[in-house]
């Protein structure tokens, strides 16, 4: 079994949901907001900020916070921040890419950097472990949304890649490039999706035993804790026992 998408699910089992809740929908704010900043207020002009505000309707997240965030970015006086991405190596090879947005880059990277360092990790430069990834856009439902082969046709019309159907509900992958217009198609067809956005997916995983899976688990959760970092991407493989241990402890 590979794959980010499943120790997330673990960590947010675990974690205290109002907290988790609250991180989710600050990280989401700063992603309407760079995206506001970055082109024109309106979503009907702005594809970026379209994605960010279906993303964080698609979470739940009010409708207060999604225009406070817009309408901050409008703001003479509003901060600025860098996107910024930090690849490297954590427990047993596994590749890691890490996306942030931050206001100090100094900080950013020396928090970073301490988490790989405390795992046995390390850093590496930028493009070290990325060409290991494939950049690709995510569009996310739940099962209840139909069965793998409503969805499986719902997607080829729509012009996605790939589909992977689980008891958890489906993944849809497009290219980078066309993420806005399979999303929409997507929408008419199966509705509103949990999530639309772009990932960095593993072309191979790194196989890793228990020991080594709980260390990734952690690097993974110290990161995603991190106030700067908006998504982490890893590419390790564990075998269906020891997910089935790592859900249970």
């Amino acid at each position: 079994m590979a794959g980010h998408s499943q120790f997330k699910n673990i960590m947010h089992r675990k974690g205290r949901q109002d907290a988790v809740r609250s991180k989710m929908f600050s990280k989401l704010a700063r992603e309407i907001f760079v995206a506001a900043k970055a082109g024109l207020p309106d979503p009907s002009m702005n594809a970026r900020l379209r994605l960010a505000i279906a993303n964080a309707k698609a979470q739940s997240m009010p409708k207060d916070n999604i225009d406070r965030a817009v309408k901050k970015a409008s703001g003479s006086d509003s901060e600025n921040y860098d996107e910024v991405r930090y690849e490297g190596y954590g427990p047993g090879g596994v590749a890691v890419i890490v996306e942030a947005l931050t206001d100090n880059r100094n900080r950013t990277a020396s928090n970073v950097r301490s988490y790989f360092t405390k795992a046995g990790g390390a850093m590496g430069e930028t493009g070290s472990v990325s060409f290991m990834f494939d950049h690709v856009g995510e569009i996310t439902y739940p099962a209840k949304a139909g069965d793998a082969d409503k969805v499986m046709e719902a997607a080829i019309e729509a012009g996605a890649d790939d589909v992977q159907s689980d008891e958890d509900g489906h993944r849809i992958i497009t290219a980078f490039e066309d993420l806005g217009e399979v999303a929409a198609a997507l929408e008419t067809s199966l509705g509103e999706p949990e999530s639309v956005k772009t990932i960095w997916r593993p072309q191979t995983g790194t196989p890793v035993d228990e020991d080594k899976a709980q260390s990734v688990l952690r690097l993974i959760g110290n990161l995603d804790d991190d106030d700067d970092v908006q998504n982490v991407y890893a590419n390790f493989e564990v075998d269906e026992e020891t997910m089935a241990k790592l859900s249970a402890a």
